[in-house]
């Protein structure tokens, strides 16, 4: 079912906080192979939240906001005979991880006409306080 892939054992944390979830976060982030332009969209994203969350370090405030987006049942389609089901399943950690992920990325490239950056803060900032677009989705999801 999960494939492990070598990105797992290749990942290197990243150079500002040390952080795994960071750099995955990261490499997600990017588009057309410009990593140094995601990790600038990602820092200042972090700057934002240091301003913003004054009593919590950034890096917390985004692990946080991920653990909190992560879904812990999702639906499944199962055949029965001729009908389909959905059927409510648990998500294993890596699909959590990547939904978090992929979910937060999703509300961020939604909203319009602001930097990347100034969004993905506002997201994680919400996130990390259980409300915006992603935790919502976590919701319908649940």
């Amino acid at each position: 079912m999960g494939k492990i892939t070598a990105s797992r054992t290749q990942l290197k944390p990243d150079p500002k906080y040390g952080n795994l979830l960071a750099s995955k976060f990261i490499n997600c982030l990017m588009w057309d192979g410009k990593k140094s332009v995601a990790r600038n969209v990602f820092y200042d994203a972090m700057d934002e939240i240091r301003k913003k969350v004054p009593d919590r370090e950034p890096i917390d405030v985004f692990n946080e906001a991920v653990e909190n987006v992560k879904p812990h049942v999702e639906v499944r389609s199962k055949r029965v005979g001729g009908a389909s089901y959905q059927v409510p399943m648990q998500v294993n950690r890596n699909r959590q991880l990547s939904l978090a992920i992929r979910w937060i990325l999703i509300a961020i490239r939604e909203k319009k006409g602001r930097p990347t950056a100034m969004k993905l803060a506002d997201e994680l900032v919400a996130a990390f306080n259980r409300e915006g677009a992603a935790v919502t989705k976590r919701e319908n999801t649940h």
